[in-house]
């Protein structure tokens, strides 16, 4: 057969990727904060973007209602975000959308909440996602940071009045800007001497002026010596208990016969010096703060509305709003003569139309989810964390009829705010586990909560084993194997019976 060009006409679909679309997509995993960094480079990089004002919003509603009844109302009930895009109104300003009556109900089975004997109490334990617990008021912009002394600031007001050597005082200083957070320092002395150009006798000088400052113990080089020079404030650092100190890893693992062969002393002296001990604070520089403290900033807010059900909101504090100034656009288009600058104009107007709109769905698309996840987690909201429910990211999309992988997105790095605290929307997604009756499921957070419950309550005489933690969650409804509940104790930071009892014989002590 005989090779030669040929012709051929074909049809076929494919997605392409367009810039927009990955702008949408991306749009979609930004939280509230990083959407404002966004929204500021894409006012310097478009001349016809905006910052909303009040009076913006209100010449909005204005030219609406001026509309004829008919259209206005076929507005108002189809798509009134795109009636007021072009004057500069956006998502944010649509109405709230409330879920009414959503706890009257349990979702999964039908059945009311009074018909739930284990929904009347309260859990104590949020679980390690809660950022904060606000009251009923919503976090205000001034909230979300507090400033307060530093560690450096503490130390650098003391050397002046310290010594009078500058040279000393300079070393001092340069050693305080690189202790860590808790009052350590990690670089090693020689390292200082180099960097300084000075002696390692000069730098060991310096060291021994901040660590004679206030706190006790900041500038040590190791657990041991922080301990050691607060033992020595206290006028403790017997030869007893400097060899107790050596000893700090045999505190920890609670031998206590061994320590007390090894520092010489009957058990009432070994009690009294743990008891020393524990007095002790191995962090000192913990008691300054290093930088301001961030909270983490809520993208959705949720309270309770009058009727007894949800009103769920976006956080207008951290959400810019957006207008494109056709008064600018129409001087620009008069003044522009040429062909490639009339196209880069209306480019410039397509990609501000566009990123209005892609804000909007944005935020559509966020409460859309947000909504969805208060349904199946309104008893949580309700009760605590005992009755939070197994729920997926697949369950959600098919409720709101979009692809899982667009759940994924909504939830990254968002946070709900509600009367219970602040949560990230991942921590409404948990696995389930088996209830004993086999008929329903709970989630690994209540699962993980009622395990802590249990300890925290356990007698020091009578550790509970894993066995015992079994017997006793199958008694509160949860089938679970053994080796389920050790997973789940070691996931939230418990030991084993005999590490905690240990741990509770050296309290006692």
């Amino acid at each position: 057969m005989a090779l030669g060009p040929r012709l051929d006409v074909r049809q076929s679909q494919s997605l392409v990727m367009t810039p927009q679309l990955q702008q949408a997509i991306k749009l979609l995993t930004l939280s509230n904060l990083e959407i404002e960094t966004w929204i500021g480079e894409a006012l310097d990089a478009n001349p016809l973007l905006e910052m909303a004002g009040a009076d913006d919003n209100s010449q909005a509603i204005a030219d609406l209602q001026e509309l004829p009844e008919e259209a206005r109302r076929t507005s108002l009930e189809s798509s009134l975000i795109d009636q007021l895009i072009g004057e500069g109104r956006g998502a944010e300003d649509r109405p709230v959308e409330a879920l009414d009556n959503a706890g009257e109900r349990d979702h999964d089975t039908g059945a009311s909440e009074h018909d739930n004997p284990a929904s009347g109490g309260d859990s104590g334990d949020w679980g390690r996602e809660m950022r904060s617990a606000p009251g009923d008021d919503a976090m205000l912009p001034d909230d979300r940071e507090q400033h307060a002394e530093t560690l450096a600031d503490h130390l650098i007001a003391q050397i002046g009045t310290a010594t009078g050597d500058e040279r000393l005082a300079a070393s001092a200083r340069y050693i305080v800007g690189l202790l860590d957070e808790a009052g350590y320092l990690t670089t090693g002395l020689s390292d200082i001497a180099q960097s300084l150009g000075a002696s390692e006798a000069e730098v060991t000088a310096a060291l021994d002026l901040v660590q004679s400052l206030d706190p006790t113990g900041v500038g040590a080089t190791s657990l041991s010596e922080c301990i050691a020079h607060q033992a020595r404030e206290a006028d403790r650092y017997d030869p007893a208990m400097a060899r107790l100190i050596d000893n700090l890893d045999l505190v920890v693992r609670g031998e206590v016969a061994r320590l007390r062969r090894i520092c010489a002393v009957d058990d009432e002296d070994l009690r009294n010096m743990l008891a020393e001990l524990r007095s002790y604070d191995p962090r000192p520089g913990l008691r300054f703060g290093s930088e301001p403290v961030s909270f983490a900033v809520p993208d959705v807010i949720l309270s309770e509305s009058a009727d007894g059900g949800w009103l769920i909101t976006i956080n207008q504090d951290t959400l810019p709003r957006l207008i494109v100034n056709r008064t600018y656009y129409t001087e620009l288009r008069s003044a522009c003569s040429g062909r490639d600058a009339r196209g880069w104009l209306s480019e410039r107007l397509t990609d501000a139309n566009w990123l209005i709109k892609a804000l909007d769905q944005r935020q559509k698309t966020i409460l859309k989810v947000a909504s969805e996840i208060v349904k199946h987690q309104d008893l949580f909201f309700r009760h605590g964390v005992s009755q939070l429910k197994p729920l997926t990211l697949r369950t959600v999309a098919e409720a709101i009829d979009m692809h899982e992988s667009t759940v994924s997105r909504v939830t990254s790095n968002k946070y709900l705010q509600c009367a219970r605290g602040t949560f990230e929307l991942k921590y409404f997604f948990t696995s389930g586990v088996s209830s004993a009756d086999g008929e329903s499921s709970a989630s690994a957070e209540a699962v993980k909560a009622a395990i802590r419950q249990l300890i925290d309550a356990e007698d020091a005489k009578s550790i509970l084993s894993d066995d015992t933690l079994v017997e006793l969650l199958h008694e509160k409804g949860f089938s679970l194997a053994r080796r389920t509940v050790a997973k789940y104790r070691e996931a939230i930071g418990l030991g084993s019976s005999v590490q905690r009892r240990r741990q509770k014989v050296l309290a006692g002590a």
